[in-house]
């Protein structure tokens, strides 16, 4: 059946190189399913060493990964026929129609999916199942999420994803972009990884930088002594041990009213707090708030009320009390006396030693956990003389500043590699780039 004019004016037909065929998918692909309705929870549906069983969160969890060979359930033979599910055999390419739209992945095994996606059973004597999986990372994934229809629950249906025409070349040529892919995609995914652990080996260096500094200071070979209390083992001699509560004038607990998205006064929640600073975007507002609710520069918050691992942490507030800004209620202020300087103390409840030791007096809830003002500020703390919190404070400034210079860098390269991943797919499948034999052995060969 020829395609209408609507269809061949999709932008990828229109660049395609002349030996290239076109035409919809329902027409080249011999089976295009959707996905099962599970069954019940009854025990005997479910098994370890069962058929697959795919979800979306099997998707997310692979990240660039093409193949699925596993999930977090396996059906039994029973459950199978007791749901509304198709077994599907290896090399199927596996496409998420809802939430994560044109997320795409291939079946390394025979298995079974879920609702919210389009399964597409290759005939690779006609289109082989690799060149679909990188058409569809490529581009035709993204194209569907753009037209899927709907606002709070989006979904691309199977009868429309069915009706997408392709472009594509003789088979020989398909198998090569693949392998072609296969290999260059293996190197840049090798090099974002590798690069990805660089940051990792950073952020440690950041948080062991930052306690060694709050616990130990800065003076080389100077005299300590033990002190064995809660979190804290030793200390410089000339440092004393204090409770937090010693060093606060005020300890207050944000705003309780609603927000809305426009208002006088921004209003910071437990979301902008991030890594020990203040995040100022997506901010809601309230139009009333009490003076003294209003924060004044170094004013520290934590966060009394989150998940468990994330619980406790804290920001400093660089502003100025002009700029009024207050805070909600699961966040608490804590502002300093003269015995403290508001930097060190900042980056010293922001320390891994002290996270973990208020994070067990947390008090726990269904999926979070409350550190109350009261428990928090018995916390006992190391306390070197002001001036030397201010060396200490401007010293870990000046080189996280140099770790953040070079992490940006990493994190530059990485956003290319990720950029040049998807412009390759997207040339090579289109023909823009048009893969030789010597290119597949060159690629092979650095790999």
């Amino acid at each position: 059946m020829a395609l209408s004019p609507q269809i061949l004016n999709a932008p990828w037909l229109r660049i395609k190189p002349p030996d290239w065929r076109n035409d919809r998918l329902k027409d080249v692909v011999p089976l295009i399913l959707g996905g099962g309705t599970p069954p019940s929870s009854d025990p005997d549906c479910w098994e370890d060493g069962g058929i697959v069983w795919v979800t979306p969160t099997d998707f997310s969890r692979n990240g660039n990964r093409a193949e699925i060979f596993d999930s977090e359930r396996k059906i039994t033979e029973v459950g199978l026929k007791s749901s509304a599910a198709t077994l599907l055999p290896a090399n199927t390419v596996i496409m998420a129609s809802r939430a994560t739209i044109g997320a795409v992945r291939i079946a390394g095994t025979e298995l079974t999916t879920n609702q919210g996606f389009v399964s597409f059973v290759c005939n690779d004597a006609v289109l082989h199942h690799r060149f679909l999986f990188y058409v569809i990372s490529g581009f035709l994934g993204e194209y569907f999420a753009e037209i899927a229809p709907g606002t709070t629950f989006s979904e691309i249906s199977r009868g429309k994803a069915k009706l997408e025409p392709i472009a594509f070349p003789r088979r020989e040529e398909q198998e090569r972009i693949a392998a072609y892919l296969d290999a260059s995609c293996a190197a840049i995914d090798a090099a974002v990884a590798a690069k990805r652990r660089q940051l990792e080996t950073l952020d440690a260096m950041r948080e062991s930088l930052i306690e060694s500094a709050v616990t130990k200071g800065l003076r080389v070979g100077a005299t300590t002594r033990l002190v064995n209390e809660e979190w804290i083992t030793e200390i410089p001699a000339h440092w004393e041990v204090c409770r937090i509560k010693r060093i606060v004038s005020r300890v207050d607990y944000g705003i309780s009213q609603g927000t809305e998205p426009t208002g006088r006064y921004p209003v910071l929640k437990m979301g902008h707090i991030q890594r020990g600073e203040i995040n100022f975007c997506d901010l809601d507002f309230v139009d009333e708030v009490s003076d003294d609710l209003l924060l004044e520069a170094g004013d520290v918050l934590y966060n009394r009320t989150n998940s468990p691992d994330l619980v406790g942490k804290a920001a400093i507030f660089r502003r100025s009390r002009t700029d009024e800004v207050t805070f909600a209620s699961y966040l608490v202020r804590l502002r300093t006396t003269q015995r403290a300087d508001p930097c060190f103390l900042n980056y010293l409840v922001n320390c891994n030693g002290f996270l973990s030791f208020a994070r067990k007096l947390a008090i726990p809830s269904v999926q979070q956990s409350n550190l109350n003002s009261t428990r928090y500020c018995r916390i006992l703390i190391p306390r070197p003389p002001v001036q030397e919190q201010r060396e200490i404070a401007a010293y870990l400034v000046g080189k996280l500043a140099e770790l953040a210079r070079v992490v940006a860098g990493i994190e530059s390269q990485i956003e290319q590699l990720t950029a040049y991943r998807k412009s390759l797919i997207h040339e090579c499948v289109t023909g823009q780039r048009r893969v030789t034999e010597d290119d597949l052995n060159r690629v092979k060969a650095n790999g």
